[in-house]
């Protein structure tokens, strides 16, 4: 796709927070980016290209196609790409690609269970909260259960018969208030276990009563001013308000499985599906298929199901669904969930397979409404023209010049009712001496379409000549020395050709050609003294118009370009043998032609080397005796 085919597509993204992934022409990820605003941040990529890193340039310009997975939140959007990064390993993408997991915090699984942070799993029965997205704020979470539970952070084993053996001594934890001493039996098991009950509840969220407790601590401080004590506690209640417990794309509860869901319209289905494999997503995808009249949604799933899972080569000991479906694997448990971690994850298949659905119906619909717009603005152009073919194919010329210096002239070609730049031509005019612009538009249109014929390539439906009579006369004289006759309008009831994107022209060599005054805004056809005047607010006269007012722009803009490339140009340029860098650099070094006239040939020679500098003084010896033409 280019890019002007994602700028058509940018209205139908989602604002959604997510993930995004390029893909090459062979399916290949090229970068996984997230994103709190998808169509905000995919915007981004196909508009100021030019403040755009190279880079990023090139990959967007390799782009195939893009791929977008809707999540809940920002930070399941970081999460998930961290999974696809590693999963894929894109070659855009220089971070997350060494395998480094996010933190969770680990409630151990032993008597008097510690609490500490940790980038693996280990499934031995411990309890894991997270992952966390901000290393930080879990530093400071378990800063704040520290302050309010003191725990031990040792690693000895404190059985019932080492503690009773008196194997163990307090250390400086236990001096320090951060422990209470359970390695000498200074605290009981049952007391121990209800501060780690109560982290628990903190943890899921249930900090109800610790919120109010830090606020009275809050106040408390406030009223003694100790303004730093309670700015203290006011950022530990902040971390506490803006905790993330659980994320949905990121489970510790969920091993291998597969989720898929499905929606579908008249037509077609759709089936998301999502693997999951050690509780972290590492791949999603949207198949669509056509239906049949009697194909219900179950019957769909339950013939995709295995098809995909073959695809993916998925061995997930079990499928979530949202409805129950046969399976032909004995070894495959189907899972219909209501509740929980397994209902998150089909929801979130589920806000994807819609949205696909959402896009499609959308850009059907805008392609649709162009594709009505563009027909309906070229069949009223025609009527109005009174011309045998639809006007597919349009090509304008204008001239520009400076009382008659630097004359230039320009050709636009629009196609389908849209300008086509790739296909714009710009012409030094070679012939004309003089502001001649009846000879310049013979002599650029007569170049233009003696190329077109010795090339084979279609000639358009229809040429605009941005002037009055006389640009049209001369236009006209060169189509007829090409042999290209020029067609007489015709009825509107004979304009009814059936309009296709690969419209042929019904005549050999001919072209329906205006010319367009701009005073009046007149159109007038060759032979004919009589203007067309055409309604101010017709769709077809603004297509003319679009197209004669881009040619000038176009015009004009390769008209100062030329004027400034020769106001720039010095006359060392004029010396045989002299180019443009060693002028530069003799202007450099002189600072002007006047200082270096006044230089001896030794300075020169310095510069610029012998054989040039005698060149350049035998030409200023040339012009003092006279023998230079000016």
């Amino acid at each position: 796709m280019t890019t002007d085919d994602y700028k058509k597509l940018l209205p139908n993204w989602p604002h959604d927070p997510g993930v995004y992934r390029f893909h090459d022409a062979e399916d290949r990820v090229l970068y996984v980016g997230k994103a709190k605003n998808l169509k905000n941040r995919l915007s981004s990529y196909f508009s100021n290209t030019k403040d755009m890193a190279y880079k990023t340039r090139v990959m967007v310009k390799h782009a195939h196609r893009i791929e977008m997975t809707l999540v809940d939140t920002e930070a399941d959007a970081l999460l998930l790409e961290s999974t696809l990064i590693k999963r894929f390993q894109p070659p855009y993408n220089v971070m997350l690609k060494d395998g480094k997991s996010y933190t969770y915090l680990c409630i151990k699984n032993e008597r008097f269970p510690r609490v500490f942070l940790t980038r693996r799993v280990i499934r031995d029965g411990s309890t894991y909260f997270g992952p966390y997205t901000s290393k930080f704020r879990v530093e400071t979470i378990l800063d704040l259960i520290k302050q309010l539970f003191p725990l031990r952070t040792c690693n000895l084993s404190l059985t019932e018969e080492n503690i009773a053996r008196g194997k163990f001594k307090v250390c400086l934890e236990y001096h320090i208030k951060n422990c209470q001493g359970p390695c000498e039996g200074f605290e009981t098991e049952a007391n121990y276990n209800g501060k780690i009950e109560q982290i628990k509840n903190m943890l899921r969220g249930n900090f109800g009563p610790v919120k109010r407790h830090f606020q009275q601590l809050m106040a408390h401080h406030a009223e003694r001013m100790e303004f730093e004590k309670a700015q203290q506690i006011k950022e530990k209640l902040l971390a506490f308000e803006d905790y993330q417990g659980k994320s949905t794309v990121v489970s510790t509860t969920i091993r291998d499985v597969d989720v898929f869901s499905i929606a579908s319209d008249e037509k077609n289905a759709y089936v998301n599906y999502i693997k999951v494999v050690h509780g972290a997503i590492i791949n999603t995808w949207t198949q669509e298929m056509v239906k049949n009249l009697d194909d219900d949604e179950a019957d769909l799933l339950a013939f995709v199901v295995p098809e995909i899972r073959e695809r993916f080569q998925s061995i997930a000991p079990e499928v979530i669904v949202p409805m129950e479906i046969p399976v032909t694997d004995p070894t495959v448990t189907v899972t219909v969930p209501k509740i929980g971690d397994k209902k998150k994850l089909l929801e979130l298949s589920e806000k994807n397979v819609h949205f696909f659905l959402l896009q499609k119906k959308k850009e059907e619909a805008t392609a649709t409404g162009k594709q009505t717009s563009a027909e309906r603005i070229l069949r009223t152009l025609q009527g109005d023209l009174q011309m045998a073919d639809v006007p597919l194919h349009i090509e304008c010329f204008d001239n520009s010049n400076m009382q008659g210096s630097y004359p230039v002239s320009s050709c636009v070609v629009f196609k389908n009712a849209k300008p086509s730049k790739g296909d714009y031509r710009h012409y030094n005019v070679k012939t004309v001496v003089g502001p001649n612009d009846f000879a310049t538009m013979e002599e650029v249109v007569y170049r233009r379409y003696k190329r077109l014929l010795a090339e084979g390539q279609p000639l358009p439906q229809l040429i605009i000549i941005d002037g009055g009579k006389g640009q049209l006369g001369a236009a006209v004289k060169s189509l007829e020395a090409l042999g290209i006759g020029t067609n007489a309008p015709i009825s509107r009831t004979e304009a009814n050709a059936p309009l296709s994107p690969s419209h042929p022209l019904t005549r050999s060599h001919t072209v329906t050609v205006v010319g367009i005054a701009k005073r009046l805004e007149e159109i007038f056809f060759p032979g004919d003294s009589v203007p067309l005047y055409i309604n101010k607010k017709s769709e077809s006269l603004k297509l003319i118009q679009q197209a004669r007012n881009e040619a000038h722009r176009f015009a004009i803009t390769f008209h100062r370009n030329q004027r400034s490339k020769d106001f720039t140009k010095t006359e060392l340029e004029d010396i045989p043998g002299i180019g443009t860098k060693t002028a530069e650099k003799l202007l450099k070094h002189f600072g002007s032609v006047k200082k270096m006239r006044e230089a001896s040939t030794e300075e020169i020679e310095k510069a610029i080397g012998k054989g040039a500098a005698k060149r350049i003084k035998e030409y200023f010896e040339a012009e003092e005796n006279g023998e230079v033409e000016s």
